[in-house]
């Protein structure tokens, strides 16, 4: 049977990328994927074959890596962080129907959510929620539901795909919403460029952050009533107790 890798690269550099990610890559024959992803792994692997589409592209994208499968080929198809969030890997199972000679197996990575956490200190340590503010495929009016309901439960937010040239007041309105239930002096974070070139991390108040310009290489972190600094870092506390 055919092999198609759906692969998290996870932030792009090969330090944090899983050895199974790697194997997979060195295994395959072609590797496919959106041109920036891909430019992140072709200097590792500069023997591959190359396939790329443009953003927004994705079932396009998806049925060039399985026909390429389909063909005998063994094939990856790269996501950025984690390849089932918001990745690559349902859509492949979505349209595996189609191709079923190909075997599909998905090969996690490090999500922004975690690695962009993981530089800004420790402000994953109680529950969260992870929403994406682009209304591309979801429904602005649901994306509002979600995050009222996330700040109104308490939850340390992590926001995906902050701000766009289409979407530049995305954040604010986010800001917003929240803004009813939590306080201005909310702990926010904000990791860009994670694991790349030009990453940096920035500490400051939900009510800062809510005329703040980020972009689509930013994670946005906003702490719950409990998230504090603590050397420079945002850390929200599990509660334990402790001499």
């Amino acid at each position: 049977m055919s092999k198609l890798y759906v692969v998290g690269i996870g932030p792009g550099n090969n330090e944090n990328m899983t050895l199974r990610a790697q194997n997979a890559l060195r295994e395959s024959d072609v590797i496919v994927g959106y041109t920036v992803y891909v430019d992140l792994v072709r200097e590792q692997y500069p023997e591959k074959e190359y396939l790329t589409t443009p953003m927004r592209h994705e079932t396009e994208r998806v049925a060039l890596a399985l026909s390429q499968a389909a063909n005998g080929k063994t094939v990856s198809i790269v996501c950025s962080g984690d390849a089932g969030v918001y990745g690559m890997s349902g859509v492949a199972y979505e349209m595996s129907s189609d191709y079923p000679d190909v075997e599909i197996e998905t090969i996690p990575g490090i999500s922004a959510v975690l690695s962009g956490a993981a530089i800004l200190g420790a402000p994953l340590m109680h529950d969260f929620a992870v929403i994406s503010l682009s209304d591309l495929l979801t429904p602005w009016e649901k994306i509002e539901k979600r995050l009222q309901f996330a700040a109104q439960a308490d939850f340390v937010i992590c926001l995906y795909n902050p701000s766009s040239r289409k979407r530049g007041d995305y954040l604010e309105k986010a800001c917003d919403l929240i803004l009813r239930y939590a306080s201005p002096d909310t702990v926010c974070g904000i990791a860009r460029n994670i694991g790349r070139e030009g990453e940096t991390t920035e500490i400051l108040s939900l009510g800062e952050l809510r005329k703040t310009q980020v972009d689509m290489f930013s994670t946005v972190f906003i702490g719950n009533s409990q998230t504090k600094t603590i050397g420079g870092k945002m850390v929200t506390p599990r509660g334990y107790k402790y001499e």
